[in-house]
């Protein structure tokens, strides 16, 4: 049985200010990367010429737009991004279950793969309960979740940190995206909870969300290429 291309494991964040450098970013390692995450800051500035790129690249598109409203304004969303062909789209999977029932209600049958977000990464504890959750960010996380999966989505994005026993949770179905991965060598920036590529996948990642560890490398395709290789690694384990 061939091994999976751990290029597909890999979505590289391109997190840029324009069209522009988010091209160039991206041709520099579409050779290391088979996803491109496209977040807030290039696509409200570019609009759906930044997931063009996705096309341009012979790239999936990751579209990181953490939907949360009522659920009509989520559905007509959704909506939107499945006529733009995006391969991963993100919903807070605090909008209820009504949002995320309408949501994945609109993705049945498409190659559309919805992720509820559970904890963002940049959060510990303390944040928690100045938002009036008691809950530790694990314990919230898997609430999160098994409300996501009771509702139809397919996907979520939760940190190294509860990777492991959302997997054990949600079983091998599931769609686990990790953020927050850093080389073992690399500093966690303004993350609070991270985790090395290696043991993300060991523990059960299905995708490796990497920015500024790719971005801000002296050769970043070379990083990505040594991630690629913790990836493969953690398969081979």
């Amino acid at each position: 049985m061939t091994a999976p291309d751990p290029r597909r494991r890999l979505a590289f964040a391109l997190d840029y200010p324009d069209l522009a450098t988010a091209r160039e970013g991206a041709t520099r390692v579409r050779d290391a990367v088979g996803v491109l995450k496209i977040g807030l800051e290039l696509f409200v500035r570019e609009g759906p010429q930044a997931v063009g790129l996705g096309r341009e690249l012979g790239c999936d598109v990751f579209l990181d737009l953490k939907l949360h409203d009522i659920p009509e304004t989520v559905d007509r969303a959704v909506a939107s991004a499945l006529a733009h062909g995006v391969r991963y789209l993100t919903l807070h999977a605090a909008g209820g279950r009504r949002m995320l029932e309408a949501a994945a209600r609109r993705v049945e049958g498409t190659p559309l793969t919805l992720l509820a977000v559970t904890v963002l990464t940049s959060l510990d504890a303390a944040d928690l309960a100045d938002i009036g959750v008691g809950a530790d960010p694990g314990a919230q996380a898997a609430r999160l979740a098994t409300l996501a999966r009771d509702a139809g989505v397919g996907g979520l994005v939760c940190s190294a940190s509860e990777v492991g026993a959302l997997r054990r949770l949600l079983g091998p179905a599931a769609v686990l995206v990790t953020p927050g991965i850093r080389p073992a060598a690399g500093g966690a920036d303004d993350q609070k909870r991270v985790g090395t590529p290696r043991d993300a996948i060991r523990d059960g990642s299905s995708l490796l969300v990497v920015g500024r560890p790719i971005r801000d490398a002296r050769d970043p395709l070379a990083a990505a290429r040594a991630i690629c290789s913790e990836i493969a690694d953690a398969e081979r384990a």
